[in-house]
């Protein structure tokens, strides 16, 4: 399903959460909003999802305005939210047996998502009684329910252990890889560099950047970092490798910054001094701070 924002803009009081942000999802792609707390990226999620209305500019999904609450076109998404509430009184089993029923989808679906997210063990459990990480799970699980065309998901794993976060990646990458489009918000870079296909960094609501996370990361030219156990060579001799362009040396390391590596790699292993190397190179978390800087933010 292809997701379309064109010029969408949504005010609260005098604060300008979304101003002007645009950007097209193709179908089948991962895609990924990425941005400071307050950047607007929930609020834009929420005027694609139908869940709000835009002050202007356009949303549309597979060619049809969220807004509308078309049921035809509600039935192929599935929605996580940032926040999600369960009904009172019902087990994760009975969670997803509910949902799955304002579908028509089949009781033998609960099983297989309760297997999906991991939470088999704990199905008989009251949802207010699991864990944060637990209903985090059980949230994206009842997002899955209808079998969706089309994913949304805000910050799905902001409350997971890495076990957790690396195991529901798995699941996304295969719910993406099976054709459907998927588009969520992280705070996490790596995990936008390992899922997504594309990212937009937004900021104050506007769109800073977008492309893919390795070409984001070639646009920011930045050094390449190789560090060396201390006492491998001195401040002379590190300056002296070909294609050195700044050094470092404390009692911690030998830092070599290059954007040239291949020379001062061959050099080194000429030496042989490729023993507790490490090399370093810029990572999307070097372009969000790039675009969007280090101060910190209500």
């Amino acid at each position: 399903m292809k997701v379309e924002a064109h010029d969408l803009v949504m005010t609260y009081g005098d604060v300008r959460a979304v101003d002007g942000i645009s950007f097209t999802v193709e179908p089948g792609e991962f895609f990924g909003l990425l941005g400071p707390n307050g950047a607007g990226k929930t609020t834009t999620l929420e005027i694609l999802e139908g869940l709000r209305r835009p002050d202007s500019g356009r949303a549309s999904v597979d060619g049809v305005d969220p807004g509308r609450r078309d049921p035809r076109l509600l039935r192929r998404i599935g929605v996580q939210l940032q926040a999600s509430a369960f009904f009172e009184k019902l087990t994760a089993r009975e969670q997803l047996d509910t949902f799955g029923s304002l579908y028509g989808a089949p009781r033998e679906r609960t099983d297989a998502l309760l297997e999906t997210v991991g939470l088999t063990e704990h199905a008989g459990i009251l949802a207010d009684k699991l864990s944060g990480g637990q209903r985090q799970r059980l949230s994206i699980a009842c997002a899955l329910v209808n079998d969706p065309d089309l994913v949304f998901l805000d910050e799905p794993t902001a409350a997971l252990d890495p076990q957790a976060r690396r195991n529901l990646w798995d699941v996304l990458a295969r719910l993406n890889e099976s054709g459907r489009t998927v588009v969520l918000t992280t705070h996490y870079m790596e995990e936008a560099e390992t899922l997504c296909d594309r990212v937009a960094i937004v900021d104050r609501g506007r769109v800073l950047a977008i492309d893919s996370p390795a070409a984001l990361v070639r646009g920011l030219d930045r050094p390449v970092q190789i560090s060396l156990a201390p006492g491998t060579l001195d401040a002379a001799q590190a300056r002296a490798l070909p294609g050195a362009e700044a050094v470092d040396v404390d009692e911690v390391a030998v830092r070599v910054s290059t954007r040239n590596p291949a020379p001062v790699l061959t050099a080194l292993a000429e030496r042989d001094a490729l023993d507790g190397l490490s090399v370093r190179g810029a990572t999307l978390e070097d372009v969000f701070l790039d675009l969007t800087g280090r101060e910190y933010r209500a």
